[in-house]
């Protein structure tokens, strides 16, 4: 969670500057918005398929104590 607090809090500072430099944005906020989007989903559709792929070894369950 404090990852996304930190990257939201630097964006609005960045949204500043630029408003009180009076830049625009290099990208329209759609364009940016749906690029981000995009590496965002392609991100997570490739460690989904990393672990389709290569599902973790099973865990062995501890021998069992026949004295008991």
């Amino acid at each position: 969670m404090k990852p996304l607090v930190v990257a939201l809090a630097v964006g609005l500072l960045v949204g500043c500057l630029y408003g009180l430099l009076n830049v625009r944005s290099p990208a329209p906020p759609y364009v940016a918005l749906l690029g981000l989007l995009g590496i965002l989903l392609g991100e997570q559709g490739t460690q989904y398929v990393r672990h389709r792929l290569n599902p973790p070894p099973p865990v062995a369950a501890p021998p069992v104590d026949p004295a008991r």
